[in-house]
C-alpha cells in the first residue's frame, strides 16, 4: 500500500499537516526527555552509552542530550553512628566501641563509577577502620606518654579520621569528622577491669603520698640544720625520719595515724 493509500500524502493538504504535527510532537517529546532538575548540593553525573561525559553541579532546570543517562548524587553533609563493635584492644582485652562519622561526597563521578554503592562502601569501610584503630591502642594508659583510647580522645579521633580518609578517597568521599561515641569494656570482663582500675588508682595515690612525704621530711631536716635548732647524729636523724614518715604516711585502716610518739 502506497503513501497515497494511507491518506497522508499526495494532493491532500490535511494529511501533510497531520504528518508534520506527529513529527513535531515526537521531536518535542524526545527533546523534553533532556530536561532534568539539579537541586542545591546535588550533582548529576552524565554518560552516553556507557561513556562518562561530565558532571553538572549548577542548580536549577537543566537540559542536555536526551540520550544522556543521568545519575544524581547528593553532596550534602551526612553522618551516621556505627553499631557497637566488639573488638580486642592492644592488650587483648575485649571492648565495645562505636563512632560517629561525618562525611560528604566531593567527587560525584568517582562515587558513581569507582564503587558499586558508595553509601554502603562508606559504612563498611568505617567499621573496618574503627576495628583497625581500636586494636592499635590500649583501653587505659599504662605508661607515661602512651596513647590510650580512654584518655586521648582528640588523638584517637584524628587517627580514625586519617584512616577513614585514606580508605574512602577512591570513592570521592571526604571525611569531615570522626569521633568515638561509645567506649566500654565488654560485659564479661567489666567488673574485673573496674577492680583493676581501682587498684591502680590506689597505688598511684599512695605513690604520690609517699613521694610527698619524703620531700617534706627532706625539707624539715634541711630547715632544722640550717637554723641550728637541734644537732642530730645519724641515729637520731634516722629515728626522726622514721617518725615523720609514720605520721605522714601511716594508716590504720583508712584513717591516718596521728599519735606517732615523740620526734626524738
Amino acid at each position: 500500500m502506497g503513501l497515497t493509500g494511507l491518506g497522508i500524502a499526495g494532493d491532500d493538504p490535511s494529511g501533510v499537516r497531520v504528518a508534520g504535527a506527529l513529527l513535531l510532537g515526537a521531536m518535542s517529546f524526545v527533546a523534553l526527555l533532556g530536561l532534568y532538575m539539579v537541586e542545591p548540593n546535588q550533582a548529576a553525573v552524565l554518560s552516553l552509552f556507557g561513556k562518562y561525559v561530565g558532571t553538572v553541579k549548577e542548580n536549577g532546570l537543566r537540559w542536555n542530550n536526551p540520550f544522556y543517562a543521568k545519575k544524581k548524587v547528593s553532596q550534602r553533609v551526612r553522618n551516621f553512628e556505627s553499631g557497637k563493635l566488639k573488638v580486642n584492644e592492644l592488650d587483648g582485652s575485649p571492648i565495645e566501641i562505636a563512632a560517629v562519622i561525618v562525611w560528604q561526597v566531593v567527587d560525584s563521578a568517582e562515587a558513581v563509577y569507582n564503587v558499586d554503592d558508595y553509601e554502603s562502601f562508606v559504612h563498611i569501610q568505617s567499621e573496618s577502620a574503627l576495628r583497625a584503630m581500636a586494636t592499635s591502642y590500649p583501653y587505659d594508659q599504662h605508661e607515661e606518654g602512651q596513647l590510650a583510647l580512654r584518655s586521648h580522645a582528640a588523638e584517637i579521633s584524628q587517627h580514625l579520621q586519617d584512616e577513614l580518609a585514606e580508605r574512602l578517597a577512591d570513592a570521592g568521599v571526604r571525611v569531615i569528622d570522626a569521633r568515638i561515641s561509645h567506649l566500654a569494656y565488654a560485659p564479661e570482663i567489666a567488673q574485673a577491669m573496674l577492680q583493676r582500675q581501682q587498684a591502680n588508682a590506689i597505688i598511684a595515690a599512695r605513690t604520690r603520698i609517699v613521694a610527698g612525704a619524703v620531700g617534706m621530711v627532706e625539707m624539715a631536716l634541711a630547715e632544722l640544720q640550717k637554723n641550728g635548732v637541734v644537732q642530730l647524729d645519724e641515729e637520731r636523724k634516722a629515728h626522726m625520719v622514721s617518725n615523720l614518715l609514720v605520721v605522714l604516711c601511716g594508716e590504720r585502716g583508712t584513717q591516718p595515724i596521728v599519735n606517732a610518739g615523740t620526734l626524738y
